[in-house]
C-alpha cells in the first residue's frame, strides 16, 4: 500500500452562497495551497471575496480555487469557567 494520500478536490459553492460561511482552498503562485475560511461576501465574475473572522477581506481569483464548500456557522465563544469553591 502506498504512503500517499489522494483527496478529491471539489468546488461545491456558487455565487448563490453569498452570505454563507465557506471554506476555500486556493493554489498560490508558488504551487502551494492556502485555505480561507469566512463569510462569502461577494462573487462577481472572476473575483471571490471572503471576510475572515478577524474582519480581513480576502480576495480570491476564481481561477485559483481548487476546492470550496459551505461550512457550519462558527460556534459561540466559550465562557471562562467559574470556580465556585
Amino acid at each position: 500500500m502506498s504512503g500517499h494520500f489522494a483527496a478529491r478536490l471539489v468546488v461545491s459553492i456558487t455565487p448563490a452562497d453569498v452570505g454563507q460561511r465557506v471554506s476555500l482552498r486556493r493554489r498560490l503562485p508558488t504551487g502551494e495551497y492556502s485555505d480561507v475560511v469566512g463569510v462569502l461576501e461577494s462573487w462577481s465574475g472572476e473575483r471571490i471575496q471572503v471576510r475572515r473572522r478577524t474582519g480581513e477581506l480576502v480576495e480570491v481569483p476564481a481561477a485559483t480555487m481548487v476546492a470550496g464548500k459551505v461550512v457550519p456557522p462558527r460556534p459561540p465563544a466559550r465562557r471562562p469557567r467559574r470556580d465556585d469553591a
